[in-house]
C-alpha cells in the first residue's frame, strides 16, 4: 500500500500547507488513538521541539487523541530520543514527536513511537491513513482522554543520559563546545556533559522558536568549528534541531560525520561486543564499510532512515548501527538515534585509549562522495525512467569496482539524492553532476 502522507520520518511539510495544518493534525491525533487505543484509556505521551508552531500542533494532537478516548502526557520541550526513553519508562502506549529535525523553522513534523520505544513499522502508518480518510467520531463524553503536563521531563532524561557513560570514567578536564541547534536540547544537553565532569561551552542554546537549525547545529558547523578553535577545546559536538543526530569537530575544527563517529566507536567496543555485525545505509561511506570489516565484524546496509538502520539491527541481533548524517543508535542504551549518548560513546573511547578524536577518527579513510539534491515537483519513478535508468548504468560501467552509484528520493523534503562515490573526487563530482543533470531534465 502506498502511503499517501508518512514518509521515512513520519509527516512533515511547511505549516499552513497540507498535510501540516491543524485540521489535519487533529484529525491525525484522532486516527492514531484510534489504531493504538485498543481497550480502556491507553497513555500517549507528546513532546516537540522549540519551533514556533510546536504549540499549535500539540493543542491539536492533544484534542484529536482525546476525542478518540486517549490519555495525554504532555513533556514541552524535549528531544526525539528522550521521548522514546519516557515512552518506555511510562509504560505508554506510544509517544509523539512534533519535529522537523533539521528543518528550518517554517516546518515541522510529527512521528511516532511504539510502546517498545521504536518507530512504528510502516503497517501501522498504513493503518493510521485508513482512518484518515474516514469521518472523524468522537467517543462519548465519559470515556474522553485527559491531559496532564509533566514537568520532570527533563531531570529523568539527564539521568538516562549519564547512565549511558561508564561510572569509572570522568569528563573532568576536558573542554567540550556543545551546540544545541537552538533546538530541543538547549536544556539537557549542556547539563548532562557539566554534570560528568567536562567544561561546557555552550552554543545556539537560546531558542526564540524561530531561530532552530539557523546557521547552527548539525547541519551548519560553521560556527562550532569556530568555537573549538578559539577556546582550545578538545572537541566540539553538534545536535540537531531535535537531538537525533550528531557531528563532532575534532581539537583542529575538522569535522567528524556520522560514519567516522560510528568507525571510532566500534575500534573502542571491539570484534566481541560487535560480533554479530554493525549497521550503516546505503549512503554511508565505502570506508566505514572497510573500517568495519577490518576488525571482522559484518557490515550491513539498510535503507536510508534510522527507522531502517533499527529494523536491520533487531534483524541481525546488531547492537550498533546509524547513518553518516549524525544518526547513532547503541541499542544497549536507546532504541533510536540519540546525539548526546552518542557523543558520551565517542568521548569513552577517548578516555579509554588516551587518544585525542582526531588520532581516532584516522580508523577509517574517507572515500570522495559527492551528494546532489535535485529539487522536483512531482514524484519520478526513478525505476522506470529510462533517461536515468541510462546515465545510472553508464556512471556504474565506468567506475566499475572503483565504486558505487545511489539514487532516492528524500523521504522529508521533495528533492532526488544523487550520490556517487569512488576512489578519485574529480570522477566522483563529474559523474554525480552527469547524473543530476539527467534528473532535472526529467523532473
Amino acid at each position: 500500500m502506498a502511503r499517501k502522507y508518512f514518509g521515512t520520518d513520519g509527516v512533515r511539510g511547511t505549516i499552513g500547507q497540507a498535510p501540516m495544518t491543524p485540521d489535519f493534525v487533529l484529525k491525525l491525533g484522532w486516527a492514531a488513538g484510534k489504531v493504538l487505543a485498543g481497550d480502556g484509556h491507553p497513555l500517549v505521551l507528546i513532546g516537540k521541539d522549540p519551533r514556533i508552531s510546536g504549540y499549535m500542533l500539540e493543542s491539536a494532537l492533544q484534542a484529536g487523541l482525546a476525542a478518540a478516548g486517549v490519555n495525554v502526557r504532555l513533556l514541552g520541550p524535549m528531544p526525539t530520543p528522550a521521548i522514546a526513553y519516557l515512552t518506555r519508562a511510562f509504560r505508554a502506549a506510544a509517544g509523539i514527536v512534533i519535529s522537523a529535525s533539521h528543518n528550518p523553522y517554517h516546518d515541522n513534523g510529527v512521528k511516532f513511537f511504539s510502546a517498545d520505544g521504536m518507530k512504528l513499522p510502516d503497517a501501522v502508518e498504513e493503518e493510521i491513513e485508513t482512518y484518515l480518510d474516514q469521518p472523524l467520531v468522537t467517543v462519548v463524553s465519559n470515556e474522553l482522554g485527559k491531559a496532564v503536563r509533566i514537568n520532570d521531563a527533563a531531570g529523568r532524561y539527564i539521568e538516562f543520559c549519564k547512565r549511558a557513560f561508564p561510572t569509572e570514567l570522568s569528563l573532568k578536564g576536558l573542554r567540550v563546545v556543545v551546540d544545541c541547534a537552538n533546538g530541543a536540547t538547549y536544556h539537557v544537553a549542556p547539563d548532562v556533559f557539566r554534570e560528568l565532569g567536562a567544561e561546557v561551552i555552550s552554543i545556539a542554546n537560546e531558542p526564540n522558536g524561530f531561530n532552530i537549525n539557523d546557521h547552527c547545529g548539525a547541519t551548519d558547523t560553521a560556527i562550532l568549528r569556530e568555537t573549538v578553535l578559539k577556546y582550545r577545546a578538545d572537541l566540539g559536538l553538534a545536535l540537531d534541531g531535535d537531538g537525533d543526530r550528531l557531528i563532532m569537530v575534532d581539537h583542529l575544527g575538522e569535522v567528524v560525520d556520522g560514519d567516522e563517529a560510528l568507525a571510532v566507536i566500534a575500534q573502542e567496543r571491539g570484534r566481541d561486543y560487535l560480533q554479530a555485525g554493525v549497521v550503516g545505509t546505503q549512503m554511508s561511506n565505502l570506508g566505514l564499510e572497510k573500517a568495519i570489516t577490518r576488525l571482522g565484524v559484518p557490515f550491513y546496509r539498510a535503507k536510508v532512515g534510522d527507522r531502517y538502520v533499527m529494523e536491520l539491527m533487531l534483524k541481525h541481533q546488531c547492537v550498533l548501527g546509524g547513518e553518516s548524517s549524525g544518526h547513532v543508535i547503541v541499542r544497549e542504551h536507546i532504541s533510536t538515534g540519540d546525539g548526546i549518548v552518542a557523543g558520551l560513546q565517542v568521548l569513552r573511547a577517548m578516555l579509554y585509549s588516551g587518544k585525542s578524536l582526531h588520532d581516532l577518527k584516522k580508523i577509517m579513510r574517507k572515500y570522495p562522495q559527492k551528494l546532489v539534491n535535485v529539487p522536483i515537483k512531482q514524484r519520478i519513478n526513478l525505476d522506470e525512467s529510462v533517461q536515468i535508468q541510462g546515465a545510472v548504468k553508464q556512471a556504474e560501467a565506468e567506475l566499475g569496482e572503483r565504486g558505487r552509484v545511489l539514487l532516492r528520493a528524500s523521504g522529508t523534503e521533495p528533492l532526488i539524492r544523487v550520490m556517487v562515490e569512488s576512489e578519485d573526487s574529480a570522477e566522483t563530482k563529474r559523474l554525480a553532476e552527469a547524473i543530476a543533470d539527467v534528473v532535472r531534465h526529467a523532473a
